[in-house]
């Protein structure tokens, strides 16, 4: 690429819940070691305090030995917050990260994740609270309101006002999901003008195209935050910060190597649902998406899906523009062949 981002600009590996676990993040780390931070999917404190095996299998060291991680905690209770931090940092972590932006209906009606932006009064008094008393410095991923774009103007100026790690905005409201056609980059651009802390991007970066497009209306822009799109291209990160794009080697050995550290630790039937979700997202780097995809879905069990991959490696060439594509859009660019 002849333009690139500056050198100084980080890439952060956003957390894909039951995807981007320790195995996949250790398999990615060895083989690229682009990534600035993996952001590990969140842990849930209760009343209880105490961690399920998925929030120990992501969160003790063990687990992370020699690959950068950020915890991610979603709760709306102050003290569980707390309770986590303290066990976080015991774990030789040096960053913790409230999650503020998780759309799911589950987590929201309970007023955690984007139900946190319900209510800009709650959320001052949870950042009062773990801002000041947080054993590890504290960042926060949030969403732009709850209803709709209209509330970013009162939460910008919460974050503001708060010695936050960094901020790391995904520019949809949380009704808006994961839309494709809805992504308000506009409001990141205000947030670049008015927050003087350290600002990542999160949303639709699929490319490095994506990632240099950003930045020519951000200067200011501190990093950026992939998930999907390093999952569809794993030399993603490399090729934002001017590396070379993905070879077809790169993809089989990044296949191969997690399908066989996933088939040491789990049974094959979660094997196959964790590797086919993955498959569906790298079939966006070759040639014959839709087609390919298809394949993908249709597969039953892991040993039909390993021949199905390997036949997809064999015939089919990368796509020179090789980027995740939502499958809304997807179904778009069919409808516009018929």
């Amino acid at each position: 690429m002849t333009d690139s981002l500056r050198t100084d600009i980080k890439v952060y590996f956003a957390p894909m819940e039951g995807l981007t676990d320790a195995a996949f993040r250790r398999v990615h780390y060895s083989l690229f070691r682009d990534a600035d931070a993996y952001y590990l999917p969140f842990i849930s404190p209760t009343q209880n305090l105490v961690l399920n095996g998925r929030e120990k299998r992501n969160v003790l060291k063990e687990y992370n030995a020699g690959v950068p991680c950020v915890p991610q905690i979603l709760t709306k209770d102050p003290e569980h917050f707390l309770w986590a931090a303290d066990l976080l940092a015991d774990q030789g972590f040096t960053e913790i990260n409230l999650n503020a932006g998780c759309p799911s209906a589950t987590v929201t009606a309970k007023g955690k994740g984007a139900g946190l932006l319900k209510n800009t009064e709650d959320l001052r008094r949870l950042l009062d609270r773990i801002c000041t008393a947080s054993p590890l410095p504290v960042s926060v991923k949030t969403r732009i309101g709850f209803e709709s774009a209209d509330e970013w103007e009162a939460l910008l100026p919460i974050y503001a006002d708060y010695p936050l790690k960094r901020l790391i905005v995904h520019p949809r409201s949380c009704r808006e999901n994961y839309d494709p056609f809805r992504l308000h980059r506009e409001c990141f651009i205000r947030a670049a003008g008015a927050y003087k802390g350290e600002l990542i991007y999160n949303g639709d970066v699929f490319s490095a195209e994506d990632a240099q497009q950003l930045q020519s209306g951000v200067p200011c822009l501190s990093g950026v935050m992939c998930g999907r799109g390093w999952v569809a291209d794993p030399a993603l990160g490399r090729e934002i910060i001017g590396g070379a794009p993905l070879n077809k080697e790169e993809v089989i050995l990044f296949h191969d190597t997690l399908a066989e550290e996933w088939q040491r630790i789990y049974q094959g039937d979660i094997v196959f649902m964790k590797l086919r979700v993955v498959m569906k997202h790298l079939a966006c780097c070759f040639e014959n998406i839709r087609k390919n995809e298809k394949k993908i879905r249709k597969t039953r069990d892991l040993k039909e899906l390993l021949q199905t991959d390997r036949q997809i490696f064999n015939t089919c060439d990368l796509r020179k523009d090789a980027a995740f594509i939502p499958d809304e859009i997807l179904k778009e660019q069919d409808a516009t062949h018929i």
